[in-house]
């Protein structure tokens, strides 16, 4: 029987190659993730643990926990505790850590780096031995600042040039004094990092006199343990946390994994989709295969093979199949595991240097994965081969199924299709996360459930295009008669394509009704014409307010702060604005009461106030994070939305409470003339074309997120690309086979007259018809999904309605058409080419 398999293969090679090519995608898909996501995280891990050499124990500011009317907050670590670390036994320095947000922009004006990347921190002393210097000096006074290198070439910056940056707001421009080179993770990883001296550093940060962390080194023969436990003794644990060097960076490789596991699940999952479509192929090549040898599978079963033993040669096949494929695509996956890092160095994302990670996890996944998943596909068209008497296999070539198995499936298809609707339903009834398990298992069992009905769906859908078929003549005709000849083959072909086009076309519904609701919310939440922040989304200087309220053609401003506070019990942000102004610049329905900020007047949304049982006039007790407590009157209740929500109190009244110094998240602007190009140019000149803020009118706020989902619908499109490949491949090996199987019909059609060019059209048109098929199923499943995840969205954002984009859904429909006339064009090619005599004898 081994024989027998190895022969079949070897006989029907061109015939399985599509099997191949469908199993090798999947199987690259998830070797390329798997050495992909191992490379990247061994880099930083390597890279972030050379950051931690000069550290042997990092002292932490400890917390007060917030409790009965006090708030938490972090307890300072100040020279008195750096000079007292430095000085405990097994210590051989300290130095103090000071660290923070610090924009720098190059000679073009452009910010180097981007968000939370981009950082500035304190040089210790006058030889720190974290920052070894390549050219230059440390920074000293408050208009000297370092870069490093990577930094400083990106940005063509030289010794002695002036730098042109931003902390919080106003721009900078120090001398650069120093370059230097450091292990620092995150400027290996492509972000930047300016250093100044300590006490600028500190002033910069909004830290004066005080530390963010406290590094010290131990003395020979001292352990970092042994320090450790020497600091806990001398500093006490309640104001101080230490941790080891050694933690630190076991802590980080963590922290590192934990990330790129999310990217390493997500892109798995969509090498699953892809490897789940391709067992269609796998399924219906095996259910052909045997289908065109069952007599010679029935003269097998003649001479005394078992039943088990039919079974174990078609799985052997199967084996044999599945080693090429997942040898064959272990070698592209580790390919394009190369060239995914080769390809973020290319777009900006500099990952840190390192070898390419080939785990023996690797090897074992790619072969378990591809050989098992074509046994498994390849199980059932085994089993049922061995099923059929050798008598009946020898009268018939192809045994249709009976109409009990047919009965058999519709009915448990329907069941099935059933139970997933309910489930959809139901979850739609739902709160988001409760929602969430309950739709996904409820999609899934629809998708299963319309697959299994497609055979019985497949005759009217395709009947329906009849009257559009017959504009072809003959060719036509024959081509609808042929798609719904065998309905399972044709079912297991248009099924690949519609798993992929329902999760296209699913995720286009979400993300252009989310992006609709977020313009609503914006255009219908807010009256301000622009919006001013930080680019990484930081406290802004309490200078850019001052700024903006003396800027030409500024009419009303109002800043957003922010600070913790305690009321009955729990911990609520309250959030200060200009009382006066603040109507002129949001718009917020009220439910109750009036939309009043004033003194001890606050307004607060509709969640907030039902869960502590307030409405307009109830009287609160807040206390502040500085300790002291008022009592506070609600004016008014408003309809809170994602952009705008909370209680919020005037500035004048929050402000003096706030024991960091009072600084705004955001500023909102209203000018004379509204939103304009010209009234945009003067406000950001006068912040002085500032690289780290952000001035942004309604248009660029809705912009700025639609470019979020645009990316990720662009990366999502790409990932699935993979599967619409794989479907492809199905509707190219299946017409191909169809081609074998019906060579003789198609050497009896020429003899009777049809020419090579309507032979071809009769392929293409079939190609067509099964690939449209599968094209409407997969809208109309992916317009459902989308409306019932839009339900769940709705629940927590009131402005969400569902839009179709028809355009785009047109345009995927046309995908699906253009699919079909591809993969038909080698099958077409060659029914068209078969020598009708020889044709006509095959048997």
């Amino acid at each position: 029987m081994f024989r027998t398999a190895l022969r079949n293969v070897f006989a029907h090679k061109a015939r399985l190659l599509m099997t191949v090519l469908a199993v090798m995608l999947g199987v690259a898909f998830v070797s390329g993730t798997l050495v992909f996501t191992n490379t990247i995280s061994g880099a930083l891990e390597k890279s972030s643990a050379k950051g931690f050499d000069h550290v042997d124990v990092a002292l932490a500011p400890g917390y007060t926990e917030s409790k009965g009317d006090k708030v938490g907050k972090d307890v300072e670590l100040t020279d008195a505790t750096l000079k007292k670390a430095g000085s405990v036994s097994g210590a051989a320095s300290a130095y103090g850590v000071v660290s923070g947000y610090a924009a720098v922009a190059g000679q073009d004006g452009e910010l180097v780096g981007n968000g939370f990347s981009t950082k500035g921190g304190n040089y210790a002393g006058t030889d720190d031995p974290r920052y070894p210097f390549r050219n230059g000096k440390a920074p000293h006074g408050a208009n000297q600042v370092a870069l490093d290198a990577k930094t400083a070439e990106r940005a063509g910056y030289r010794v002695g040039d002036q730098v042109r940056m931003s902390v919080d707001g106003p721009v900078l421009t120090p001398t650069l004094t120093g370059i230097f080179t450091t292990d620092d993770g995150n400027v290996a990883a492509g972000g930047s990092l300016a250093l100044f001296d300590t006490k600028t550093a500190q002033q910069l940060f909004h830290k004066p006199g005080a530390y963010d962390e406290i590094d010290v080194t131990a003395a020979a023969g001292t352990s970092q343990d042994t320090l450790k436990k020497n600091l806990d003794e001398a500093l006490g644990t309640h104001d101080v946390e230490t941790t080891t060097g050694q933690q630190l960076a076991d802590d980080q490789a963590k922290s590192i994994s934990t990330s790129m596991s999310s990217m390493k699940t997500m892109l798995l999952i969509f090498a699953g989709i892809a490897l789940f479509v391709g067992i269609f192929i796998i399924a219906n090549t095996f259910t052909m295969l045997v289908a065109q040898r069952t007599k010679e599978l029935a003269l097998m079963r003649a001479v005394g093979a078992s039943r088990r033993q039919v079974t174990r040669s078609v799985l052997l096949e199967a084996f044999l199949v599945g080693a090429v494929a997942a040898v064959t695509g272990l070698a592209v996956g580790i390919g394009i595991g190369a060239g995914m890092r080769s390809l973020m160095n290319s777009s900006g994302a500099i990952i840190p240097d390192g070898p390419l990670v080939v785990s023996s996890g690797t090897v074992v996944s790619a072969l378990v994965v591809g050989i098992l998943i074509t046994m498994l596909a390849a199980w059932l068209p085994g089993r049922r081969a061995a099923k059929i008497p050798p008598v009946a296999a020898m009268n018939a070539v192809h045994a249709a199924p009976t109409a009990k198995s047919l009965v058999l499936r519709n009915t448990l298809g329907a069941l099935v299709s059933a139970a997933g609707v309910t489930g959809v339903l139901a979850a739609t009834t739902m709160s988001g996360d409760s929602g969430q398990l309950p739709m996904g298992a409820g999609a899934g069992l629809l998708v299963i459930g319309v697959f299994i009905l497609t055979p019985l769906l497949s005759r009217p859908l395709i009947a329906a295009a009849a009257p559009v078929l017959r504009v072809f003549g003959i060719s036509g005709k024959l081509a609808r008669l042929n798609s719904v000849r065998n309905p399972r083959r044709t079912a297991a072909t248009a099924s690949a394509l519609m798993i992929g086009l329902t999760l296209i076309t699913g995720l286009t519904v979400i993300a252009g009704s989310v992006q609709s609701a977020i313009d609503k919310m914006a255009a219908d939440s807010l009256k301000a014409d622009y919006v001013v922040s930080m680019a990484n989304g930081n406290y802004l200087s309490p200078d850019v307010l001052k700024t903006l309220d003396t800027t030409d053609g500024v009419t009303a401003t109002s800043g957003l702060s922010n600070s913790p506070s305690r009321i009955g019990g729990s911990t609520e942000y309250l959030t200060g604005v200009n009382g006066a102004t603040i109507g002129k610049l949001a718009e917020l329905p009220v439910d109750s009461g009036t939309f009043t900020v004033g003194g001890t007047d606050v307004v607060v949304d509709d969640d907030t106030a039902k869960d502590h049982g307030w409405k307009a006039g109830s009287v609160f007790t807040a206390s502040y994070e500085d300790g002291r407590k008022q009592r506070l009157t609600v004016a008014g209740v408003y309809e809170g939305n994602e952009m705008i929500r909370g209680i919020m109190l005037d500035a004048a009244t929050l402000n003096p409470h706030i024991t960091d110094g009072a600084s705004d998240m955001q500023v909102m602007v209203k000018t004379a003339g509204g939103a304009s190009d010209a009234a945009k140019d003067k406000l950001t000149r006068a912040l002085g074309e500032n690289p780290a803020i952000k001035v942004q009118d309604r248009k660029d706020i809705s912009n700025e997120i639609a470019q979020m989902f645009t990316l990720m619908l662009n990366m999502l499109y790409g990932l699935l690309a993979m599967a619409v490949v794989v479907a492809v491949l199905g509707v190219i090996n299946t017409l191909a086979m169809s081609v074998f199987e019906r060579q003789q019909e198609i050497g009896m059609l020429r003899a009777i007259g049809i020419d090579r060019k309507g032979i071809k059209r009769m392929v293409r048109l079939e190609s067509l018809v099964i690939s449209l098929f599968g094209g409407v199923l997969g809208l109309g499943l992916g317009v459902f999904f989308g409306w019932a995840a839009g339900q769940l969205i709705g629940n927590s954002m009131s402005t969400y309605e569902l839009i179709l984009p028809w355009g785009r859904m047109g345009l995927f429909l046309a995908l699906a058409a253009v699919v079909g006339i591809l993969a038909a064009l080698w099958p077409a090619r060659r029914a068209a080419r078969l020598n009708m005599l020889a044709a006509i004898k095959a048997e």
